[in-house]
């Protein structure tokens, strides 16, 4: 699967986002190393805390369905005009990807005209262990 296929992916799955607060929708599309594919997206609530990032919603999936390791994520954000912007994962999504990870995932983001792919160990240089 190429960088641009799993981008848009996670461009569908920010259609399922549930975001009535800041209208900023984001999906994830992982990639397990043994070819399987899992998806998320953020889900918001009133109570802040409880608000669920679209990385961390594919990684419990994943998790879920038995998968430990995994070869790339792509996140896709669309802002409240419905334009595509750039995101990286956030520092908590950052560290839960690390857990299942030796940091040398690839992680994708950005826009389809302009995608970024950088190793999590770049993202996350001290990551706790």
């Amino acid at each position: 699967m190429t960088d641009d296929q799993l981008y848009a992916l996670a461009l569908e799955a920010a259609q399922n986002a549930y975001a009535p607060y800041s209208g900023f929708r984001v999906g994830a599309a992982l990639l397990s190393t043994d070819g399987r594919l899992f998806f998320g997206a953020n889900v918001e609530n009133a109570s802040y805390g409880a608000t669920i990032c679209a990385e961390r919603s594919a990684l419990v999936q994943a998790v879920f369905s038995g998968a430990r390791q995994f070869e790339a994520i792509a996140v896709a954000a669309v802002n409240a005009d419905g334009e595509a912007v750039g995101a990286p994962p956030c520092g908590i999504c950052r560290q839960a990807l690390l857990e299942f990870n030796d940091g040398s995932m690839r992680v994708l983001f950005g826009t389809a005209q302009a995608l970024q792919c950088v190793p999590l160990s770049e993202l996350l240089p001290y990551g706790f262990r």
